[in-house]
């Protein structure tokens, strides 16, 4: 049955979701950017940390590349939501409902402050699964960092597309993961945080600042945490902890939403020479391994 026939239904994903899966094949794209010392300090200071590379050369903790690359589009080619209308690995849906899913990340070698980096991106997947709350569209987007011509980092972004016709996910409590390791600090996700975090990210999408869009149109009980943001705070128990080792390999998955005004617990630890173990309030869980 072609694509274009397809109905929705419980044995069916929309057709505009299958639509994209069948013929959507965006080229890749390469940048290029400075590992300059801004917002490192700036990311830093967020976390009530000392900046972690102070000088050139120093090396970048692992994920704090998301600083850079930053795609700020002219104001009249956002759509309703924040996020531009149209780009490269954006699938052609006539409605996003977008939410950061989880990734992979391997570190071959550390990016440095100063370094001149480039950044190979490109869509590595995209698929269709039945969730709680209906059909969801998942796009992995995979990248490549490298200096000199070398690799030195491959992380993948997993971003899900929720059909609009269904209702956004239950609130979370706030309630820890089980977890019980020794690392242990409070992240307070307050509305300036988010703010700052959007900021520094140049993330515009309103639900992470606009509190009657956040609720009134996409249907959540409040303003939403950052997917990124979780994550980065995951590594930040490797790096508090046990700053003398290096992360070469991290994995992360959103279990569920966290929204403003509640602290949450990150913690975790040790469960072999190498691997860690790691959880932000039973929302965001990780694993990392250590060398």
């Amino acid at each position: 049955m072609p694509v274009s026939e397809l109905t929705d239904g419980p044995e069916n994903p929309p057709a505009h979701f299958a639509a994209v899966v069948a013929d959507w094949t965006p080229p890749e794209i390469v940048s290029t950017d400075v590992l300059t010392p801004g917002p490192v300090a700036a990311l830093a200071a967020l976390f009530d940390q000392p900046d972690p590379a102070p000088r050139d050369g120093d090396p970048l903790p692992p994920l704090w590349h998301w600083l850079y690359f930053a795609e700020w589009v002219p104001q009249s080619e956002l759509g309703p939501d924040g996020h531009p209308r149209d780009g490269a690995f954006l699938p052609p849906l006539p409605e996003r409902r977008r939410m950061f899913g989880g990734g992979r990340l391997t570190v071959h070698a550390p990016l440095r402050r100063g370094d001149t980096v480039t950044r190979r991106a490109g869509v590595a997947g995209v698929r269709t699964r039945r969730g709680g709350s209906g059909w969801l569209l998942l796009v992995t987007v995979r990248y490549e960092f490298s200096v000199g011509g070398e690799v030195l980092v491959v992380e993948e972004q997993d971003i899900v597309y929720r059909d609009p016709r269904t209702p956004s996910s239950a609130p979370t409590s706030g309630a820890e993961d089980g977890l019980d390791g020794p690392w242990r600090f409070e992240l307070v996700p307050d509305p300036v945080l988010l703010f700052r975090f959007s900021a520094l990210t140049a993330n515009a999408h309103r639900i992470h600042y606009d509190l009657p869009y956040a609720t009134q149109v996409e249907g959540y009980p409040g303003l939403l945490v950052h997917g990124p943001l979780l994550a980065l705070s995951l590594l930040e128990l490797p790096r508090r902890f046990a700053g003398e080792r290096a992360v070469r390999e991290f994995t992360y998955r959103a279990r569920r939403p966290v929204f403003a005004g509640r602290p949450i617990i990150v913690r975790g630890g040790p469960e072999t020479d190498t691997g860690v173990r790691l959880g932000a309030g039973g929302a965001f869980t990780g694993t990392a391994r250590l060398v």
